[in-house]
């Protein structure tokens, strides 16, 4: 059977579009993302890995604003807003996606809008509970591209938490299950979809990640959801992957005696192996060390949630509800690698007491299963925004390889 076409929205730094190559079913036809680093992020990955020529890279990973649908599928790219992302898209792509995809076969369309304003953490701790973040609706976007193109099916990614989410009293949940049967596609009724709930460490992933997989198909297909959720629940793996695992073999980045400057910047640790960009020290003050050694030290993971935080009030004098400080265990998995990781990595203590330390960028994204020869581009906190913000590799490969299989039939 040949391979089937795809387009990723809302596409990162390319985790699902990577599990989807992997599975060497799919050719992507196009990937939608609107921040710079994470363009650019896909669009190397693209080249170094996947043969495409620089040019194509550009043609097909498309930077703009998934909310302006006309003009992303039919091009007219006019205004400030629009013009300050066409010198960073080929011309293919100004002119839109239809004019990139021509007469192709659409066959699967995948993505997941960012998921902070559904996550339950993120609406207990913003001040008027995510009601009025624009994410709220940023599905209906993604909508409007499958009403346009009609896949034979489509992946909606997200967190768990959105089986809550009602911003202003409007349960999501049912308005994505409305929106998707308005332009004839059936999906789990919204009173089923906990049982679209699968957690990607049981994909062979190092990781506690709950996610829900939203599966569309046509109604006037011939593909059944329940044949798609089938094959993926019989890819389930028995052995969970732990951090010892994925991050185990790398080489030791350990603290200095006394913190020096380099390039005007302070630097707390050094790494025994400098090859990887990517596994370089992040810096910790005099107090951080002092605090993280602590912590592993006297296995604090295991305190209650009251010790937790009157620690965290004698170290640094403030107060909170909320546990501040954890560390990796070495043979259990990982907690779900988070977005935030940028500007703070006190919830990823590195296991080893001696080197004392938070996690670096690979180590990040070998909890997410991104290969070991990714290439992240932009500044130290960007790339761990990118990776927790993406689709486990593992667990996007292990989607794509559920619905070839069921549409192979």
């Amino acid at each position: 059977m040949a391979n089937l076409n795809f387009i990723d929205l809302f596409a990162g730094c390319g985790g699902l579009s990577e599990g989807f190559l992997q599975s060497n079913h799919f050719t992507g036809l196009a990937h939608v993302e609107w921040e710079t680093p994470m363009v650019n992020t896909l669009r190397t990955r693209l080249v170094e890995r996947w043969g495409e020529s620089v040019e194509e890279a550009r043609r097909k990973v498309i930077q703009f604003d998934i909310q302006k649908t006309d003009e992303l599928i039919n091009g007219k790219w006019e205004g400030e807003t629009i013009d300050k992302y066409a010198s960073n898209n080929a011309q293919e792509a100004q002119l839109g996606l239809d004019n990139i995809i021509k007469n192709k076969k659409v066959d699967v369309i995948i993505g997941g809008p960012p998921c902070q304003a559904y996550s339950i953490h993120g609406r207990a701790k913003d001040k008027d509970s995510m009601q009025n973040d624009y994410r709220n609706f940023l599905f209906e976007s993604f909508v409007k591209v499958v009403d346009h193109y009609k896949p034979r099916v489509f992946v909606f990614e997200n967190v768990a938490g959105i089986l809550s989410a009602k911003p202003k009293g409007v349960s999501i949940i049912n308005e994505i299950h409305k929106a998707f049967k308005s332009i004839g596609y059936n999906i789990l009724e919204p009173d089923q979809m906990k049982s679209a709930v699968f957690n990607a460490g049981d994909f062979n992933v190092p990781q506690h990640r709950p996610r829900i997989i939203i599966f569309g198909v046509r109604n006037d297909g011939d593909l059944q959801l329940n044949e798609l959720y089938s094959a993926l629940r019989s890819r389930i793996c028995a052995y969970k992957p732990s951090v010892r695992d994925a991050i185990g073999h790398l080489p030791p980045i350990y603290p200095l005696n006394i913190v020096t400057k380099v390039k005007n910047k302070n630097l707390s640790h050094y790494a025994t192996d400098s090859s990887d960009l990517f596994h370089q020290p992040r810096h910790c003050s005099s107090r951080d060390l002092e605090t993280i050694r602590t912590w592993i030290a006297n296995n604090m993971n295991s305190f209650s949630h009251k010790d937790a935080i009157e620690f965290y009030k004698r170290v640094t004098g403030k107060d909170t509800l909320y546990i501040k400080y954890r560390n990796l265990e070495w043979d259990k998995p990982s907690p779900t690698v988070v977005a935030h990781l940028q500007k703070d990595g006190f919830m990823f203590l590195h296991p080893d007491l001696q080197q004392a330390r938070f996690i670096s960028v690979r180590e990040a994204a070998l909890l997410m299963t991104f290969p070991a020869d990714y290439t992240f581009v932009g500044a130290k906190s960007i790339c761990y925004k990118m990776i927790g913000n993406a689709v486990p590799v593992n667990f996007a490969h292990a989607i794509a390889d559920s619905i070839y299989e069921v549409i192979s039939k």
